[in-house]
Parts: structure tokens; C-alpha cells; sequence
């Protein structure tokens, strides 16, 4: 036989449109069972207080960390807890320096490149989870996003305001440069966001070609132009050897044994 819980009686109407009033969800939600604990254990009336003004700091804290998630438009959610930093050619104090995110607080960008496979897109995804961590905006995109937004923003001529609006957030992304041809729209792209940003914002890329070879996916004016810019204030971390990707495979460690 299972005995069910009573629920915690109501607060009163009045308390509860003034924590409707001040916008407090979170502290409201917790209320009941709060004053009933409360009156059992007999706390006083600032114990009281500070309870639900403490759960209401951190409700409204994990709602702003979920906000800053979805609007960075990661790609698949992965963060430092899965991470093996022993795997990664990244020598362990430059990922430990980088971990530190003193580079972003200095407006200095990130360049990581190298083959397929190596960890460039985790290890990136993960430092931008950290820093969304720490309270900065962060914005994901591929290269062909950005050739996207250049092609649907030329017509009505909002191409500098759209670029200025993405860099609104603190720490802008750039992922996978080199994987697949560039075309002008996303060559145009790139050079806008770097040019805008130099020495006020900060960039992150990863690519699978150094950047000394980025004039083998544009024009070679702008590529120079692009890449002048990025590496004046950045950080080059280069990865090696053969895909991480391809070794779990090979080993059976990507996937869950079946029954």
C-alpha cells in the first residue's frame, strides 16, 4: 500500500500576487513547501526570507544559463565534462590556458586548425559551454551561415547591421572553415565579421587548413585582408595526426554494444 505525501497548503492570495507583482517564479513555486517546512522546524521570519530570495536568485540564474545556451545555437551540447584533454594534440597547458578564457576578457581570438577528426569542434564547442557558463554570449555558426545571412540581407542593403548584430554577443564562433568549398556570399561573410570585430570583439574558428592557405578558398586580396586582421591579436593552436572519430570507430567505442 503507498502513502501518498499531503501537499503543502497554499500560500495565502495576498503573498502570492506580490510575488506575482515583483516577478519571483521561482521563489513563489518553492513558497508552500518552504512555510510548511518552516513551520515544523520553527525557523525565524529571515530564515524565511532568505530561503526563497535565494531560490529565486537561482531559478532566475539557470534561466538566463538555458537562454545563453539555446541562443549560442551550439551544435550538439558537448562541454568540458566529456572532454579528454589527453586525447587532444593540443599541448595540456595551452588547453588549460585557454580553459582560463583570459584571451576572450583581453578581445584576443582563437584559431584552431588542423585534420578532420582531431577535436577541433568539441574542443571549441566546450570552451564556448564554458564561457556561456560564466555569464558571456556566445554565437555558433558555420561558414555557410554566415554566406546565408550575407545573401538574404544584400537585397534591403542590411548587411553591416546584421553583422553588427551578431556581434552583440561577447564571443562569436566560426566552425569547420575548409571542410567544404566557400563560395563569395560566405568568403564576404567572413572577411564583414572579422574586419568589424578586429580589436573590439573576439573570434573563435576552427579550420581544417592553417590560415596561411585561406587563399585557396577566396580571392586572394580578401583572404589576405581576412587573415591580416584575425591573427594580428590570436592565439594558434594547431591539432595532429589521424581522426579521434575514426579511432573509436575502429576500436568500437562510438557506439553502445548491442545485447
Amino acid at each position: 500500500m503507498s502513502v501518498t505525501t499531503p501537499a503543502a497548503p497554499p500560500i495565502p492570495a495576498e503573498l502570492e500576487q506580490v510575488m506575482r507583482q515583483l516577478k519571483m517564479p521561482y521563489a513563489r513555486q518553492l513558497a508552500p513547501d518552504l512555510f510548511a517546512t518552516a513551520r515544523t522546524q520553527r525557523w525565524e521570519p529571515a530564515e524565511i526570507v532568505k530561503a526563497l530570495l535565494d531560490e529565486e536568485i537561482a531559478g532566475r540564474a539557470r534561466s538566463m544559463l538555458a537562454s545563453r545556451r539555446k541562443a549560442a545555437g551550439f551544435p550538439t551540447g558537448k562541454t568540458f565534462d566529456t572532454w579528454d584533454e589527453t586525447i587532444s594534440t593540443i599541448p595540456a597547458p595551452t588547453q588549460q590556458a585557454l580553459r582560463t578564457l583570459e584571451w576572450v576578457h583581453r578581445r584576443e581570438n582563437l584559431v584552431i586548425c588542423g585534420p578532420a577528426g582531431t577535436g577541433k569542434t568539441f574542443f571549441l564547442e566546450a570552451l564556448g559551454q564554458h564561457a556561456v557558463e560564466q555569464g558571456l554570449k556566445v554565437a555558433w555558426f558555420r561558414l555557410e551561415d554566415l554566406g546565408a545571412l550575407i545573401r538574404a540581407h544584400r537585397p534591403d542593403d542590411t548587411v553591416t547591421r546584421t553583422v553588427q548584430r551578431i556581434l552583440r554577443a561577447d564571443l562569436v564562433v566560426v566552425d569547420d572553415i575548409g571542410l567544404i568549398g566557400v563560395g563569395d556570399d560566405a568568403a564576404e561573410g567572413l572577411y564583414r565579421l572579422v574586419d568589424a570585430a578586429y580589436e573590439k570583439r573576439f573570434i573563435a574558428i576552427s579550420s581544417n587548413l592553417h590560415p596561411s592557405g585561406f587563399d585557396e578558398l577566396m580571392p586572394k586580396t580578401l583572404a589576405a585582408a581576412t587573415v591580416d586582421r584575425l591573427l594580428h591579436h590570436a592565439h594558434l593552436a594547431q591539432t595532429s595526426g589521424d581522426s579521434i572519430r575514426l579511432a573509436q570507430a575502429l576500436a568500437g567505442t562510438g557506439v553502445t554494444p548491442m545485447p
